[in-house]
């Protein structure tokens, strides 16, 4: 059997629009093994398994689909596991780590030996861009791009010190109705204001330097725009700043809103988000979290 655990992502970070990621230490796994031909069987527990198909258009399937088909085609039996501690469709990389897992999974089964490049290739083709599954793989923050060869993502250590709290509205917000509401162009000045944070948030991560974080997460590219989605959004953001935050934005496409922290500030900051949040009449729940530098593991049993 080969089992893939997978972490969470936040994609983004502010001004990064589908460059910036960050692996958080949250996980969904993926258990594949042979079974007797003519048998799939699909076993879903945790987040969203109610909700989840349990065939070959399951998502994690799909991925594997693309490995097998390279290499001969699907086994004549599966038996799958995929076991889900990520909520769906709150911009916290739940899509990415099934991608993910589907493709390491698909490849151990069938005798491994991709590389890191065509795996983050091949969940990228899936993904439609690099920006989530580049942390899922790599760990760490990650900066992706893609070019006429294909995908590309270079790693970065986080700060040892830097902790993370995930404001989780009962509200879901998926990708496709978020990115609906993106205007096809932005004003100069906005991409010129992206532009520079986004640089100062890899120098303020590379240098250590957390106080720069508040301005380093600023956006003007999809926030002002997706906020409307989600009411709280912007009372929530404040709310974290005020007690602490060393920054906080909209997580993925959201729904979520990650608020990076120094470690031991996660629970006045969670608070803070949460009840920004309820006055505005959405339910949410916290989790405190920090950036992993672990990405995707393979076990063999």
């Amino acid at each position: 059997m080969i089992a893939v655990t997978v972490p969470a992502t936040s994609a983004n970070l502010g001004p990064g629009f589908d460059t910036l990621g960050l692996a958080l230490n949250l996980y969904n796994r993926v258990e594949m093994d042979r079974a007797e031909p003519g048998t799939l069987e699909v076993l879903l527990e945790g987040e969203g398994a109610g909700s989840l198909t349990a065939d070959w258009s399951n998502l994690a399937l799909r991925a594997a689909d693309l490995v097998f088909r390279q290499r001969g085609g699907r086994p004549p039996g599966l038996r799958v596991r995929i076991v889900s501690s990520i909520p769906l469709a709150r911009g916290l990389g739940s899509s990415a780590t099934a991608v993910v897992g589907g493709i390491l999974a698909a490849d151990g089964l069938t005798g491994g030996g991709m590389s890191a490049e065509e795996a983050l290739n091949l969940a990228a083709s899936l993904e439609g861009h690099a920006d989530n599954v580049a942390p899922a793989l790599c760990g760490g923050m990650t900066i992706s791009w893609r070019n006429e060869r294909g995908y590309g993502c270079l790693r970065l250590e986080p700060p040892l010190e830097l902790g993370a709290v995930a404001a989780i509205p009962t509200v879901p917000m998926p990708t496709a109705r978020a990115r609906a509401v993106l205007p096809e162009k932005v004003p100069l000045a906005d991409a010129v204001f992206n532009t520079g944070r986004a640089a100062l948030l890899v120098a303020a991560v590379t240098t250590g330097r957390l106080d720069l974080l508040r301005e380093a997460t600023m956006d003007r590219l999809h926030q002002p725009y997706r906020e409307k989605l989600l009411p709280g959004f912007r009372e929530a953001v404040t709310a974290a700043l005020e007690v602490g935050a060393l920054g906080a934005f909209l997580s993925g496409a959201g729904s979520s809103v990650l608020a990076l922290i120094r470690k031991n500030d996660g629970a006045k900051v969670g608070e803070a988000m949460e009840g920004a949040f309820r006055q505005k009449g959405v339910g949410c729940a916290t989790r405190i979290l920090c950036p992993t530098p672990q990405g995707a593991t393979v076990s063999i049993s």
